[in-house]
């Protein structure tokens, strides 16, 4: 795959058949120790990621949705080896990247990439602009890509920034030079300069502008059609991920909660807690009174997260079962109730518009 013309980027292994998973991820967890005392013994763990199974299909646009502190993030730097995970496996074209090291973790790494949410904090300030984009191909030269030569960095620096569409002489700028908007296009290109396969886009447009948001999504999706990308896509906005994803999934507390295909998602959720994001996106038409489903309670902790379900506190479906006991001492499986659509939910068959609605008449959900 030639991601930017005239690179010297090496041949590619050959392209799964459409529809095949790119990544695929199984049983993943990330915790993170919790020390205390004079000798910082372990007193327990946050369980950031707690035994996450999905896969990303070549060409798509992962969405991941979730309150803030859900472990969207953290997934996505575990995926690219930036955070230790604690247990499962990461699979990226057949290829076990827990198991990577030095030579292969190198060439892997040139092949996933990220773009970070803030681009003042994730550009260094006194670095232009060339430096920036060249420290990736200057940290992966060998003899078979030449990355090595000032002359082919420059060269290639130059067609990243055409390829954002900024211009190449922007190379000589500093960041602080720049818009919210041109600096995140810089980051992108950054990503984009190493040719990769896979990008975890990390919140990419949640600090710009509206108007801007909307040019740097329609970038990113030209850039997947142009260069045959993946992505996994970080974002509280669900509008924007209806927008540019393909597939979305859910996260609560550490736990993918339901995943499918974007417009089945947003059109028949059929977990409680999608129900509530979904009742929270603002309508378009001013004339329409939407009615929300207000989840009363906080996000409990991930260092002590509740047992079965871990929506059952603040779940507003559970108040009208009969016997909702299963909820708080088993968790539910993972299932598929439509082809590409599965869920975790003991009771997914009770989220029906009747419920839904009787949920929302009065605008708040009990618990």
């Amino acid at each position: 795959m030639t991601v930017i013309d005239g690179s010297a980027a090496p041949a590619p292994a050959p392209a799964p058949a459409a529809g095949e998973a790119l990544l695929e991820i199984r049983n993943l967890k990330t915790y993170f120790p919790i020390r205390a005392g004079l000798l910082r013994r372990v007193i327990g763990h946050v369980k950031a990621v707690d035994d996450v199974s999905f896969e990303i299909r070549r060409g798509e646009i992962f969405g991941l949705v979730g309150e803030s502190g859900c472990g969207k993030t953290t997934l996505g730097r575990t995926i690219l080896r930036l955070e230790p995970p604690t247990a499962g496996s990461i699979v990226f074209e057949g290829q076990d990247v827990l198991a990577a090291k030095g030579r292969d973790l190198k060439r892997l790494r040139r092949r996933m990439q990220v773009i970070f949410q803030d681009p003042m904090s994730s550009l260094n300030p006194r670095m232009p602009v060339s430096d920036l984009i060249a420290e990736g191909l200057l940290a992966q030269a060998d003899d078979e890509n030449g990355w090595g030569k000032r002359a082919i960095r420059d060269e290639r620096v130059g067609d990243s920034l055409e390829a954002v569409k900024l211009r190449r002489d922007y190379a000589r700028r500093y960041p602080h030079e720049f818009s919210g908007g041109q600096r995140q296009r810089i980051g992108i290109a950054r990503a984009l300069a190493l040719a990769p396969e896979f990008i975890f886009a990390d919140e990419p447009v949640s600090a710009l502008d509206v108007s801007i948001q909307s040019q740097v999504l329609n970038l990113l999706v030209e850039l997947r059609d142009r260069f045959d990308l993946t992505y996994l896509f970080v974002a509280h906005n669900l509008s924007v991920v209806r927008y540019i994803g393909d597939r979305l999934g859910v996260m609560y507390l550490g736990k993918l909660v339901e995943i499918g295909d974007v417009d089945d998602v947003y059109d028949n959720p059929q977990h409680p807690y999608t129900v509530s994001l979904m009742s929270a996106v603002p309508d378009p038409d001013p004339t329409v009174r939407k009615r929300r489903i207000i989840l009363t309670g906080d996000v409990p902790s991930p260092a002590n997260p509740p047992s079965g379900c871990r929506f059952h506190t603040r779940c507003w479906l559970r108040e009208r079962l009969d016997n909702p006991e299963e909820c708080e001492t088993e968790i539910p499986e993972f299932r598929e109730i439509r082809p590409g659509h599965r869920v975790a939910c003991h009771f997914s068959k009770e989220v029906t518009p009747e419920t839904i609605a009787a949920a929302s008449r009065s605008g708040i959900a009990p618990v």
